[in-house]
């Protein structure tokens, strides 16, 4: 009789080891790695040999094209991170820091539909029905028909969640605390998680019910878990946001049935959290337009337009290495920006510490803000503030041009509406839309840019501002 196989994964990151090890190859975290039967899960176990399986109906690829029904919520900010609100049958997938408000949200959505007449049920694993109570009378939505319960075990969520009419809309919180009969392991493990997760879509695609889970997150800011549960999930959000700070941002990153890199923007008060409509007065409500070393960049969150402040501070060092402090941008984008600088427009920073921000906790992910960050750097370096109404937007390559970016009527557009007048973008940008913004310096280079600055620099000199 030929010997079981048995496998070790990492019980961290999900990584499979031919044999046990003390540390993990994947993520090398150390004692994570536990044996488990690759039999095991849902449909496993000794000695069960392999069901037959029974064709399925083939169709064309031609033929109509039924598009996803969907279930609105009615929080603006929420239906446009989903893309219009939860599509019938589909499994979301959020995750977020611990006490980020993912559970508030979740909570604000469930009543909302509720009331709308939709069958609503909200699985808890983490705290009791009275502790959720609690919960729902500070948001003012304890007064709804939504379901409660609290329970972790998958076989039993199931049979409860199938009784009675079919429910549209099904809350886990959270993912990590489930645990199935089928698989040996304790709750929170790779196999746990992946065995609870398979089996609440395959009852979403099953019902036609919306499954919302809630997912953990590690120290790197990723879901927890393996991340074969992010690609099991037809939608994948995160809710982002620093406690120092009252805003909070969902994000999208994956959505079969929308656009990605969408974001709805919240703020957190006593009374749960509020919809922000017109996000670029709120990062740029407490600007100190007379302060050197601020520069504002209008930015592009999916098809939403946003204006934030990046701030930096250039300082000279006593040390032997100068300190690279960036908070809200990539670290590694910001070590190019100075080093073109250096080589093209002989700016040397390299007795200069640089700090860098974006004001108010936000995070910038895409390169039109190189241009912004420059002004910011030179502007601090110089000690001269930038015009209170200007805009940048731009990327610069390590040839030192600026390179266009996209969407460039809709930058101006929102700056406009915000009372900007003028706009630093870089040349030959396409879609420029007429009658807006009575001033546009386009620019070529990064050199033109660090010109265009010292020379206003020169010229406050000249009528004695300085």
């Amino acid at each position: 009789m030929a010997k079981a196989r048995t496998q070790f994964i990492c019980q961290n990151c999900g990584t499979i080891h031919a044999r046990w090890a003390g540390k993990c190859d994947g993520c090398g975290e150390w004692n994570t790695i536990v044996e488990e039967d690759p039999m095991g899960g849902i449909g496993g176990g000794p000695g069960k040999t392999p069901k037959r399986g029974k064709p399925v109906t083939l169709t064309a690829l031609s033929g109509e094209i039924e598009e996803a029904p969907r279930i609105p919520t009615g929080m603006a900010e929420l239906d446009r991170a989903t893309g219009g609100g939860f599509v019938r049958g589909s499994a979301v997938l959020i995750g977020g820091d611990p006490g980020i408000g993912k559970s508030t949200l979740l909570m604000q959505a469930a009543a909302a539909l509720s009331h709308k007449g939709q069958r609503v049920i909200y699985v808890s694993g983490e705290e009791a029905v009275a502790q959720v109570r609690l919960r729902a009378q500070r948001l003012g939505a304890e007064k709804t028909d939504v379901l409660l319960a609290a329970e972790t075990n998958v076989e039993d969520i199931l049979a409860t969640i199938s009784e009675g009419r079919r429910p549209d809309l099904v809350i886990i919180d959270s993912i990590q605390t489930l645990w199935s009969d089928t698989a040996d392991s304790a709750p929170g493990t790779v196999t746990q998680v992946r065995t609870g997760v398979q089996a609440m879509i395959k009852f979403a695609k099953q019902t036609g019910a919306t499954m919302v889970l809630v997912g953990h997150v590690t120290k790197e800011g990723q879901i927890a878990g393996p991340r074969v549960v992010e690609h099991m999930v037809d939608a994948v959000l995160y809710f982002e946001g620093d406690r120092g700070h009252h805003y909070r941002v969902l994000r999208t990153v994956k959505n079969r049935f929308g656009p990605t890199d969408e974001i709805g923007v919240f703020e957190m008060s006593d009374k749960g959290l509020r919809e922000v409509a017109n996000p670029s007065e709120l990062f740029l409500g407490e600007r100190n337009a007379k302060a050197p070393g601020a520069a504002v960049f209008a930015g592009i969150e999916g098809t939403r337009p946003v204006l934030v402040e990046v701030q930096a501070l250039v300082a000279p060092t006593s040390l032997g290495t100068p300190r690279r402090a960036v908070v809200g941008w990539d670290s590694s984008r910001l070590a190019m920006i100075l080093a073109v600088l250096e080589a093209h427009c002989g700016v040397r920073l390299g007795q200069h510490d640089v700090y860098l921000n974006v004001a108010g906790g936000y995070r910038i992910s895409e390169p039109a803000a190189d241009i912004a960050v420059v002004s910011a750097l030179v502007s601090s370096l110089a000690g001269l503030a930038l015009p209170a109404d200007c805009v940048y937007f731009g990327e610069v390559s390590l040839s030192g041009a600026i390179r266009p970016v996209a969407h460039t009527a809709q930058r101006l557009k929102e700056a406009e509406k915000l009372g900007f007048s003028a706009a630093v973008l870089p040349a030959g940008s396409a879609e420029l839309p007429k009658g807006v913004m009575s001033r546009m310096s386009e620019i070529e280079g990064l050199p033109d840019l660090v010109a265009m600055i010292a020379g206003s620099r020169l010229k406050a000199e000249a009528n004695g501002d300085d």
